[in-house]
């Protein structure tokens, strides 16, 4: 099942993709456009936990050697938007890039979890687009503040779905789009650190609770944006995620 969150006439719904495109049907029985709402993270959102480097092709795009240890980072809640959302780009950067990415939602408490019983403790996915602003890296190994933790800065949807209706988290294609054309494209396979890994590691040294979510990286392909650019992100069976990059003025900056 495909589920969302959304704010209309007022209030914050609940609601699941409708047979009719394009179209939702709230948790109080109202059908309504996809266009009529705003869209949010499609689920109530703990800690958000991110990775760098993730793919071998990507880190080689950057000049890095495959990992051997997870780059891990935090990030905070005010970095989230939804589906449709719109992310600044300041106007002093010379290089800010999307991040298609696989989110896996934690389902069940994981403390110490063995990678055999991983995926128990998985209950969804859904699609992320990770802003980063190289110009802002202190280097370009270690992720900071400014590059992973900014306003409205990573976009989160549209839909939330259920772990029993992805029959293979690890082999889906993932695509970004800028303005329709097609600019980067990867498949999950294709992991350093995979999904039972990355929750074996985790839950090795902090608990992992129900609404956590795991960015599981990028693969090669990223490009510069710009004010006016639509984004587009796809992975297969999770839908297509879409916002608008804006400059300064239009968030009074």
């Amino acid at each position: 099942m495909r589920r969302a969150r959304v704010a209309y006439a007022g209030a914050i719904h609940s609601a699941v993709a409708h047979e009719e495109a394009n179209t939702l049907l709230l948790a109080d029985g109202r059908r309504v456009a996809g266009t009529d709402v705003v869209w949010l993270p499609p689920f109530e959102v703990g800690t958000i936990i991110a990775l760098g480097l993730n793919y071998a092709d990507h880190a080689k795009e950057l000049a890095f050697n495959a990992q051997e240890e997870p780059l891990v980072f935090l990030k905070g809640p005010g970095s989230l938007i939804g589906h449709r959302g719109v992310t600044r780009r300041p106007a002093d950067v010379k290089f800010m890039h999307y991040e298609c990415e696989l989110a896996v939602i934690i389902g069940r408490r994981a403390t110490q979890v063995r990678r055999a019983a991983a995926m128990e403790h998985v209950a969804g996915y859904c699609i992320a687009n990770d802003y980063a602003i190289r110009d802002y890296l202190e280097n370009w190994y270690r992720p900071n503040l400014r590059v992973k933790n900014r306003d409205g800065g990573t976009v989160l949807g549209p839909w939330f779905v259920d772990a029993a209706d992805v029959a293979d988290p690890a082999n889906l294609g993932l695509r970004t789009s800028v303005n329709g054309k097609v600019t980067q494209q990867g498949n999950t396979r294709d992991l350093i650190f995979d999904i039972p890994y990355l929750i074996e590691y985790l839950s090795s040294f902090m608990t992992l609770a129900p609404g956590d979510v795991i960015l599981t990286g990028t693969p090669e392909g990223v490009a510069n944006v710009m004010p006016g650019d639509e984004v587009a992100c796809e992975i297969d069976g999770l839908g297509r995620l879409v916002n608008t990059i804006a400059a300064d003025g239009v968030f009074g900056r």
